[in-house]
């Protein structure tokens, strides 16, 4: 097995809200993965800020980070999503608003992968994820 981090644990980490080794805690001895979807919406944080500081150090995390294994997305992960997607709608939820979660967890679910989260919600009605969360503060 492994993990596929969400983009909010990567944000904890670099505001200090979590640990490195928390993430470890969770994941245990199982490889972590890192996604595109991730990377971008992380350059995106980083791109966006307004203050040179906060982006530089958004960038440097981001840096850090792409030292991870990435999970590439490919024409099984669009399978996946699609079927994913379909079956969202038809249960009349909204697959639309939340494209960036269904990437992910498409990815998670074509590799058997864990999902690690703090955002619970985003993720706990996908059929066949393998959900890991966590609350920051006792949440």
């Amino acid at each position: 097995m492994g993990f596929l981090i969400d983009t909010c644990v990567w944000i904890d980490v670099e505001r200090g809200a979590l640990a490195p080794a928390d993430v470890a805690g969770f994941t245990g001895d199982e490889p972590v993965y890192l996604s595109p979807v991730t990377i971008a919406e992380l350059q995106f944080g980083a791109e966006a800020a307004d203050d040179a500081r906060i982006r530089q150090k958004r960038l440097s995390a981001l840096a850090r980070l792409r030292r991870k294994p990435l999970l590439p997305i490919d024409g099984d992960t669009g399978e996946v999503f699609g079927r994913l997607a379909a079956q969202l709608k038809a249960a009349a939820r909204k697959p639309r608003h939340r494209i960036q979660d269904l990437w992910l967890a498409s990815q998670a679910i074509q590799h058997s992968y864990g999902l690690l989260t703090r955002n619970k919600e985003d993720f706990e009605d996908i059929p066949g994820l393998d959900l890991l969360t966590y609350a920051l503060g006792g949440k």
